[in-house]
């Protein structure tokens, strides 16, 4: 009987946090609406995971540091990325825009990208690439809301991984700040601009090079909770409607389109039209009979991930060669996220299978 080939390592090499390169004005806060409090521990951890594969040389420490000098910078444009959710005594939530940083980690894994790509069971797999750590509820505001994991295969080729709370940002944010950020970092690395004081904190991995070499800690890739693969997403257009309403008739639309049953319960987050001005509504334990589903009649559109942009995310001047999109609902609830885009809505309904 052959032996099962042992699973290859992930070598966690460097745990950083990305901060912003200038001071967030004081008591700037964003808004988290809860239709019925207490908002449950599991919503808290209802986020999307995006891996971008990109071929080439592997990718040298100094780009590891240039992605996180890069990153402080987008995040002066962007501070709720780097903050932190806080709860109130009454039950209700905000984003507490206070500097405290995007948790930035560097890896490298024991296979090639062409191997990883071609594996059966990837979908599992990628969550060792694109880290999260749930965020407390007892704690919230020690918690980082986005990670963000900068992969190096064996043999070339490199992978980004991001994850973020959709409580912090919906998809359609979080694509705007990561093309925002690879914009900065094609930039900064254009025009040599990393700032010098922030590189003393570095000089010893350039004086002493055998320190890149330690390991925080490893661990085989399937041993990452496969948190997410037991749930598709589809994703809608809509030119008008009530969000509510359109959160049913998604949800109806995908279960019968993934041949699944329709979930018994799901949360909804509908965005805001203006984030620096609006709040995101949460809804949970939702029922798609329960909604209101007068004036549901605005048709339906089928959308792609393709169309955030996201393929277009050049780094080191190349396109990601793959990009993997995938909304963890935690659970046996389903999740729709209701997005304002333009004159309409772009959404996203999660079924578990």
């Amino acid at each position: 009987m052959a032996a099962t080939p042992a699973s290859p390592q992930v070598h966690i090499e460097s745990v950083q946090t990305g901060l912003p390169t200038r001071v967030v004005e004081p008591d700037r806060t964003r808004v988290i609406a809860v239709a019925a409090p207490p908002l449950p521990a599991t919503a808290l951890q209802r986020r999307l995971r995006a891996v971008f594969y990109y071929r080439g040389d592997d990718a040298p420490l100094e780009e590891g540091i240039l992605v996180k000098e890069s990153l402080g910078e987008v995040l002066c444009f962007f501070p709720e990325m780097a903050g932190r959710l806080r709860r109130h005594a009454d039950g209700s939530w905000e984003v507490k825009l206070n500097d405290a940083g995007v948790r930035f980690q560097q890896a490298t894994v024991e296979v090639t990208m062409e191997d990883f790509l071609a594996d059966k069971e990837r979908a599992r797999k990628e969550a060792a690439l694109a880290p999260w750590v749930d965020v407390s509820a007892e704690d919230p505001d020690m918690c980082s809301l986005l990670f963000m994991q900068l992969n190096r295969f064996q043999g070339g080729g490199y992978a980004i991984g991001v994850s973020c709370t959709v409580l912090l940002s919906d998809p359609l944010s979080l694509a705007r700040f990561l093309r925002a950020w690879a914009r900065t970092h094609a930039e900064m690395k254009e025009q040599g601009k990393v700032a010098p004081t922030p590189m003393m904190q570095y000089m010893a991995y350039f004086q002493r090079p055998e320190i890149c070499c330690k390991r925080i800690r490893s661990f085989p890739v399937h041993s990452v909770a496969a948190d997410g693969v037991h749930a598709q997403t589809v994703l809608f257009r809509a030119a008008a409607g009530d969000p509510r309403a359109l959160a049913a008739a998604c949800i109806d639309r995908a279960s019968e389109e993934l041949g699944a049953d329709r979930p018994s319960r799901f949360t909804l987050v509908v965005a805001p039209g203006d984030p620096a001005r609006g709040a995101t509504t949460v809804e949970t334990s939702v029922t798609a009979d329960g909604l209101k589903k007068g004036g549901a009649g605005h048709a339906l559109e089928a959308a792609e991930w393709g169309e955030l942009g996201l393929e277009e995310l050049t780094i080191r001047d190349v396109k990601p060669v793959h990009v993997s999109y995938r909304i963890v609902s935690g659970g046996d609830e389903g999740l729709v996220v209701v997005m304002p885009d333009g004159d309409g809505f772009l959404i996203t309904a999660t079924v578990p299978k």
